[in-house]
């Protein structure tokens, strides 16, 4: 109980820490505008959500885009890029080589603070769906977060089917949420509404739900961090 522990930094405050997170939504809902809007705002060290950021380098593996649309979306919500974020198109899966490339980038950028994987699924190394699976699989990025120090979010899909608890709407066994160190669910109000909220829960954070607007390309105009009624 004597041991001074180092205190856990926030890339995001009250949202993203040090650790594992998922952030799941259905397809086509903003959740790739989401993500490189949180990665830029970190890399610049400007407020994001409603939220300040601790400025770090940020990566991006935007698995299931190509540069062409990553550059064109970049455009679209700054005219002033940053030399501290970073995007790859490739990746290997985990257990075969993820991890060790993850940790050859922090090697090279010692102020790495952040990194956004899009998506899960195209990462993951087995078509097993079940708890323990689930489980194992994203112990190796959690224990590769907290190793490192650093933020790791994983992309991953929603359920079809609705649910009055929004976690229960990520897609797989409750072994992915058991293992994370928190969980970021966005849900669109209605579909087609632009207007959505990211439910978010977590070891390290408060239980809460921030009010998204988008436009019509889903570039997010506004937010708020109040909590919806």
């Amino acid at each position: 109980m004597t041991t001074v522990y180092k205190p856990i930094e926030f890339a995001v405050d009250c949202l993203i820490a040090q650790g594992l997170y998922i952030l799941a939504g259905a397809p086509k809902i903003g959740k790739s505008w989401l993500s490189l809007d949180i990665c830029l705002s970190v890399a610049k060290g400007e407020p994001v959500l409603g939220q300040s950021t601790k400025r770090g380098t940020a990566l991006y593996l935007c698995l299931e885009d190509n540069f062409t649309r990553i550059q064109n979306r970049l455009y679209q919500i700054t005219d002033e890029p940053t030399d501290e974020l970073y995007f790859a198109v490739i990746a290997e899966s985990i257990g075969s080589g993820l991890e060790e490339q993850i940790e050859c980038f922090k090697k090279q950028h010692e102020n790495l603070r952040l990194v956004f994987i899009d998506t899960l699924q195209m990462v993951r190394s087995s078509e097993e769906i079940g708890y323990v699976s689930d489980y194992k699989e994203l112990t190796s990025l959690k224990n590769l977060a907290d190793s490192l120090q650093i933020a790791i979010v994983l992309v991953h899909h929603t359920r079809k089917s609705s649910d009055d608890d929004p976690f229960n709407m990520i897609s797989g066994s409750t072994g992915l949420s058991g293992c994370v160190d928190g969980s970021m669910v966005l849900l669109e109000s209605k579909r087609g509404s632009r207007k959505a909220v990211l439910h978010c829960i977590g070891r390290d954070i408060e239980n809460r739900g921030i009010e998204l607007q988008f436009d019509s390309g889903r570039e997010i105009i506004s937010s708020s961090g109040r909590l919806p009624n």
